[in-house]
């Protein structure tokens, strides 16, 4: 009987199906190449100027804010790299280009990717690269073509420097984890001395597996950095996002210290900011969309800032900005555009040398590929 049993099961044994290899990585190399525009037209309402002629005029002008080719590529599955000329206003008095727009380097960095052996979405980068907190805000933030996110707009903080980063993702989708060390005066600079800032950014998506709570995420982001030997230059940001598909909001509070030199005081400094982008999609849901294509959409912006530039002396800056735009409908997501129609205020109170309140009326636009 036993024999039989034995006899019986062999078969079964011999109907499993092997397991599929997996498939080889992608060795192929490639080159892409994309841009970015930002173009606006500004009219300035306060503090108006006085202009060559003696009159006072309110000042209004056509820029271009942002104009760059973006290189992108992969050498094999394990090395990438991204290359990225960044068209500026020289603004410097003493140049003989002062008012042209030149040609810098944004971004110029290798990648190399850690996912055969360690978790999928490591790696590192070496070179211009972007720092880790202005970059993962503007992945939920898309008006940079309006103003940079308050960090940056502020002063202290920068999109891109000079160094080397490491990211990686949490196991089950909870978060990421990026950190790096950087020249830590960005891409505009050259480092003056041997100080090096130290940066690390973690978020954790607390509900990755729910629909409506997987928009929720929750960020801290530190920096560490010294002016010169022994002068102090610290960074540290709390940041709250929700994204959905009728809305993305988003809170943050910085609080940060400069010192000059050793000798001069520390100088610390703290901030709010609080934004919201309302979405309503435009025209019916296509019975059967392409893969990728974007809808067209009105979206709102309501943005409000606050900073105390230096927390022991009077004086604090407020900002509200609120403005309109249109998406068109795009056939993939690697495109996209964008007309917005905003207005801005700048007020400042309580400083001991008084300065004008601003307001800007504008007219933005973007396009990338």
């Amino acid at each position: 009987m036993i024999a039989v049993l034995i006899l019986g099961a062999v078969p079964s044994f011999a109907q499993v199906t092997p397991t599929s290899p997996a498939p080889p990585p992608d060795d192929t190399p490639s080159v892409r190449v994309g841009g970015l525009l930002y173009t606006d037209f500004t009219q300035t309402i306060a503090p108006e100027i006085t202009d060559a002629g003696g009159a006072v005029v309110s000042p209004n002008a056509f820029n271009v804010t942002r104009a760059y080719i973006n290189v992108t590529g992969q050498l094999n599955h394990l090395f990438a790299f991204r290359i990225t000329p960044d068209i500026a206003r020289e603004t410097g008095s003493g140049s003989s280009l002062a008012g042209s727009e030149t040609e810098r380097l944004k971004y110029g960095y290798v990648q190399m990717n850690l996912d055969d052996w360690l978790w999928r979405g490591t790696f590192v980068r070496a070179g211009m690269t972007q720092t880790p907190y202005v970059d993962f805000e503007e992945t939920v933030y898309r008006y940079r073509f309006q103003g940079t996110v308050f960090a940056e707009r502020e002063g202290f903080m920068v999109s891109s420097d000079f160094g080397a980063s490491i990211r990686t993702l949490t196991p089950g989708g909870y978060g990421e984890i990026v950190a790096g060390i950087y020249n830590g005066e960005g891409y505009t600079r050259a480092d003056p001395n041997n100080q090096k800032a130290v940066e690390i950014r973690g978020t954790l998506r607390p509900f990755p597996s729910g629909n409506l709570p997987r928009g929720l995420r929750l960020t801290v982001f530190y920096t560490g950095d010294h002016t010169v030997q022994d002068a102090e230059r610290r960074r540290t940001i709390g940041l709250v996002t929700f994204e959905h598909r009728f809305l993305n909001v988003a809170g943050s509070y910085l609080d940060a210290v400069d010192q000059a030199t050793p000798a001069a005081a520390r100088v610390p400094a703290r901030g709010a900011s609080f934004w919201m982008t309302p979405r309503l999609p435009l025209g019916p849901t296509p019975v059967a969309p392409p893969a990728g294509m974007v809808r067209a959409a009105l979206e709102g912006l309501f943005r409000y800032d606050w900073l105390e530039p230096n927390r022991n002396q009077p004086g604090d800056k407020k900002r509200w900005i609120t403005g309109v735009a249109y998406w068109p409908a795009m056939r993939s997501a690697s495109y996209s555009a964008a007309f917005m129609l905003d207005y801005e205020r700048v007020n400042y109170a309580n400083f001991a040398a008084a300065r004008p309140n601003e307001r800007r009326l504008a007219v933005h636009m973007m396009v990338g590929f």
